[in-house]
């Protein structure tokens, strides 16, 4: 029989004008994975802030092992052996790994000193579980974003804790370090740990999961065993709706050549080449560490070229500088919304406008504040984003209609060619669906779209041709009508072409 290690009953929380959690009856199995789904938006980051002591119910009951619990902040469900590992990494980069595993419950001798030695040590066996093998001396800011993640993780393991929340863990992992993490998960398992794992990567919830948990509009719409359901059942009760076909890409009428990138070269990459023409979406498409993102920044003047031509419109244009980029009219979504896309601290009007407020000015260069609040509420409508107001604060947002703003951002600026990095990470698939819609209204208007994305299927569903990078070069193109995982994997890892 499943026994609960924790239960939360008739759990209510209000926020002025929103109702974020409507009576959600909610249970944690012990050993037991469990997949908490729903669109962004639908009350999960706040019931597990509820359940972390981050925020405090409205009303509603908390049970752990059948005892009544209220938790008073975030130190207090820690000492009840709850941990949760955040999608946005919480890591002090000047800080070593151990230093940031252990911070505030350092190993502390009985002069008050502090252990190092055996910090390092306890550190790197923790490391050693989840087959890391970076030192634990190594400060943070030098890892990749793939072993940040894995910090996160081992300060999460370090802690002991009987409740584990991963939010989007996989989000920044590459192939390996995804196996080594559900290695890891599948031992604490059978340890008897429970795991709340958050995802939109629906492939993994069959993987690894035993029942999932499915949130929508703040209720509980209920919680079912992996095995009996299906990927199309999860997405129609997680949005409320059936959705067809899920990658929708559309054919337009190839036009001019747009843009023409010439034997592109820097410390990130090599020799590259390609055109890209109105109408039309390449995919590029490679491992982490391939330079996705680097040539994507390179050409937007982010990072200075060494050799190597960039045209526009069949004219040599030097790019050394976003500014300039948008200038010669590219446009950039970041990979990185919170961190390179959107300041979270202004509202929604002042991120749409803000890469493009040149265009309000008026007399004695002031800001036409009303033609400016117009055009943001053209783009909320036309994005259907969704916000009670365009002074809403961006922070406020769910995932998908941040991303929406940050695209909202770029379009002010009204490009020919737009770059989109990892245009849906961290978005829920009804947002995703309605993102693929807005990509192909820009495609079907002529603009030129370059998309990076990791996730192999959206690449191969939304792209006319796919670029594939290996270790900073382009190791392999394909058309749409040829695209296969297994042919894209092959250039992926630097393999040449199949004998035909």
């Amino acid at each position: 029989m499943n026994q609960a290690v924790f239960e939360m009953k008739a759990i209510s929380k209000d926020f002025p004008g929103v109702k974020a959690l409507d009576h959600v009856d909610f249970r944690i199995l012990r050993g037991k994975v469990m997949a908490l789904l729903g669109e962004n938006g639908a009350g999960k980051s706040t019931l597990m802030k509820i359940l972390t002591g981050v925020y405090q119910k409205t009303s509603g009951e908390l049970f752990y092992n059948q005892e009544k619990v209220e938790f008073q902040g975030t130190r207090a469900s820690q000492e009840k052996g709850i941990a949760i590992i955040h999608q946005e990494l919480n890591l002090v980069p000047e800080l070593s790994v151990a230093e940031n595993i252990f911070l505030g419950r350092e190993p502390i001798n009985r002069y008050g000193k502090l252990e190092w030695k055996k910090m390092w040590e306890n550190a790197g066996v923790l490391l050693d579980q989840l087959g890391m093998h970076f030192s634990p001396k190594t400060l943070v800011s030098k890892l990749s974003i793939g072993h940040q993640q894995m910090v996160e993780i081992t300060k999460a393991l370090s802690l002991n804790a009987e409740i584990i929340i991963m939010d989007e863990p996989t989000d920044a992992l590459t192939t390996k370090e995804t196996e080594n993490l559900f290695r890891i998960i599948h031992q604490l398992r059978n340890e008897g740990k429970s795991i709340v794992y958050i995802t939109h990567r629906l492939e993994e919830v069959a993987e690894i999961c035993d029942y999932a948990t499915i949130l929508r509009d703040g209720k509980l719409i209920g919680e079912y065993d992996v095995k009996e359901i299906n990927q199309d059942k999860i997405i129609e009760f997680m949005v409320g709706r059936k959705l067809t076909e899920q990658y929708p890409r559309v054919d337009c009428e190839i036009g001019r050549k747009v843009l023409s990138v010439n034997n592109l070269s820097n410390k990130y990459i090599k020799n590259i080449s390609f055109d890209v023409f109105e109408g039309e979406i390449i995919g590029i498409a490679g491992l982490m560490g391939s330079m996705r993102t680097e040539l994507a920044k390179t050409i937007y003047g982010f990072y200075p070229k060494e050799e190597g031509r960039i045209f526009i419109n069949e004219e040599e244009v030097k790019i050394n500088s976003p500014e300039l980029a948008i200038k010669n009219g590219i446009a950039y979504v970041s990979e990185d919304r919170k961190a390179n896309g959107l300041i979270l601290s202004l509202s929604v009007k002042e991120n749409m406008s803000i890469s493009s407020l040149k265009t309000f000015k008026c007399f004695l260069s002031k800001i036409d504040k009303k033609k400016e609040e117009q055009v943001a509420h053209q783009y909320v409508d036309q994005m259907s984003i969704a916000t009670p107001s365009i002074h809403q604060l961006v922070k406020n947002l769910s995932g998908g209609n941040q991303q929406k703003v940050s695209i909202s951002k770029c379009l002010m600026t009204a490009p020919k060619i737009l770059i989109l990095d990892e245009p849906t990470r961290g978005v829920d698939v009804g947002a995703k669906k309605e993102i693929y819609h807005l990509i192909n209204t820009f495609k079907q208007k002529g603009m030129c779209i370059i998309m990076i994305s990791s996730e192999i299927p959206e690449i191969m569903g939304m792209s006319d041709r796919i670029l594939v990078m290996h270790e900073g070069e382009i190791s392999g193109v394909i058309h749409h009508s040829e695209a296969t995982q297994h042919a894209i994997m092959r250039y992926a890892v630097g393999l040449k072409e199949e004998n035909k």
